[in-house]
């Protein structure tokens, strides 16, 4: 029961984005036979919570230049556990920008991802199964970069390409640009 809700959202997420159905249907397979989903410790991949975090005029989206990933993305990181995954993308970007005025732009999933974390140390390659959502903030757009980033910034929407050629985060400048204003 514990995963019904994540289950559902992605249902939704299929019915709004159906070219997409393909990794719809990876993330319900890992989520269905995976118990554990939640779980760090479930060693061939986990869930984790992301938030594409714009500013107040919704033309920026703040980047961390992830120090073991070495390449600007957005905010987020593991679940622990936990199921509301929602929860877990706003906890994560807070703790990796000091910004404590997020608010999610919807409750329903922006985007969503598989991609390939390396091997390192005792922690074998794996897959982070990765859901995202659209968080804004209210207040203060000032940052303190964390220790998990060489860097922060705020990059204009339309000029992404600069700092990533990652092609779901493209996808998700594109949606961005696409549906600002529906939310």
């Amino acid at each position: 029961m514990h995963r019904k809700k994540l289950l559902d959202l992605l249902e939704r997420y299929r019915k709004k984005n159906p070219d997409e159905s393909a990794v719809v249907d990876r993330f319900v397979s890992f989520i269905s036979a995976n118990p554990g989903c939640f779980k760090r410790s479930l060693q061939e991949g986990h869930i984790t919570g992301s938030a594409w975090v714009v500013d107040k005029s919704g033309t920026r989206v703040l980047l961390t230049h992830h120090k073991r990933m070495d390449k600007w993305v957005q905010l987020g990181g593991h679940t622990d556990g936990h199921h509301d995954v929602l929860e877990t993308a706003l906890r994560e970007a807070e703790e990796e920008s000091g910004i404590d005025s997020l608010e999610p732009l919807s409750e329903e999933i922006f985007d969503i991802a598989v991609h390939t974390v390396p091997a390192l140390g005792d922690e074998p390659e794996h897959f982070h199964y990765d859901v995202r959502f659209a968080v804004t903030v209210t207040d203060s757009e000032d940052y303190t970069v964390s220790d998990e980033s060489h860097d922060l910034a705020w990059v204009e929407v339309d000029k992404l390409s600069e700092y990533t050629r990652e092609e779901s985060m493209l996808r998700m400048g594109r949606k961005w640009e696409k549906r600002a204003f529906s939310y």
